[in-house]
């Protein structure tokens, strides 16, 4: 057998079988498909999951937050005592601001079925301007509904603005471990002059008004501004004094120590006629009021806006505080 002999094998180099190809085929496309499938079933569960694990957290934010899906405007009361809560300093920005507490004793004393409305108070003091505009407020509504009572119940503390505001009550009451008085004003802040000097720091304030750079912190405090700042002091500690003396009337026992800053004790306080007696919101509504059905007013805030204020007003406040260049006057 010769070099170019070639041997013909049956089936050696011939293409595959139709039937082969197109089996091979089908099943490469099947697997594909099969996978394609998978991914977009696993991609639909997990968006699923997503939606069901956010749906889950906020209805649990829902039901652990104060907010209250039906409001006294949202069904028809029937007679009722109605409750307002200031919890907390006595601020423009905050739950026991002039904005919020005002529009919630209004609805309080026009709702026909309330008896009578309690002023829940939990506060150290704060601003005058806010605490003087509820004051104003108290006593227009109280001309405009004379007949339906006002009740101040003090929490843990009632002190200088909350007890401005307390003043103008009908009756006080408090619990004998209670916080009461501080009928006083302060305006507080700091000098940092001795400090500049030891560290070779000038101050170079230019203003337009001698008295621009009243009580800057980083210039010597005169005799003059502080005068100015004591008369201010003096002016507006006299409009709480005649607030409390109005309010409380003969009731009151004053001494020396009276309208002098101190605090008491909710016992003490009953003895001084700085309060009327000892209970709470619920006792009020049974034996004063003699309703015990109680209707809360306040506008309460859901967790998250709580929590996104909170951060907020931290952060905002003492950036303040920071660049505020005069105090302010406190009922504190």
């Amino acid at each position: 057998m010769s070099e170019n002999t070639i041997i013909d094998t049956p089936g050696a180099g011939a293409p595959a079988a139709p039937g082969v190809a197109n089996w091979e085929r089908e099943t490469l496309e099947k697997l594909v498909f099969a996978t394609i499938r998978e991914k977009r079933a696993a991609r639909r569960w997990s968006i699923f999951f997503r939606l069901l694990l956010i749906g889950v957290v906020l209805f649990g934010l829902w039901v652990f937050s104060d907010h209250e899906l039906f409001g006294p405007d949202a069904e028809a009361l029937g007679r009722h005592t109605a409750l307002i809560e200031i919890n907390g300093e006595i601020e423009a920005e905050g739950g026991g601001s002039a904005d919020i507490v005002i529009p919630s004793l209004g609805k309080a004393f026009a709702d026909a079925g309330s008896v009578a409305v309690v002023l829940r108070i939990n506060s150290p003091g704060g601003s005058p301007v806010q605490a003087g505009m509820i004051v104003d407020e108290i006593a227009r509504l109280r001309g405009l509904y004379p007949l339906k009572p006002l009740y101040v119940v003090v929490d843990e503390i009632c002190a200088s603005g909350g007890y401005y505001i307390a003043a103008a009550a009908d009756q006080i009451f408090v619990n004998k471990a209670s916080i009461v008085g501080s009928v006083g004003v302060l305006m507080d802040g700091f000098g940092f002059t001795g400090a500049m000097d030891k560290l070779g720091v000038e101050r170079r304030l230019l203003t337009a008004g001698a008295n621009k750079g009243f009580l800057d912190p980083f210039s010597p405090q005169s005799d003059k501004h502080k005068a100015h700042a004591q008369a201010m002091l003096d002016e507006i500690h006299g409009q709480f004094i005649a607030v409390v003396r109005e309010g409380r009337g003969k009731r009151l026992k004053e001494t020396p120590e009276t309208f002098s800053g101190l605090f008491w004790s909710g016992a003490k306080a009953v003895e001084m006629g700085l309060a009327d007696g000892f209970g709470s919101v619920d006792s009020v509504a049974r034996e004063v009021v003699k309703v015990e059905d109680v209707v809360d007013y306040t506008p309460h805030e859901g967790l998250p806006e709580r929590v996104l204020k909170k951060f907020g007003a931290a952060a905002g406040e003492g950036a303040v505080r920071l660049v505020s260049p005069a105090p302010r006057p406190r009922l504190r």
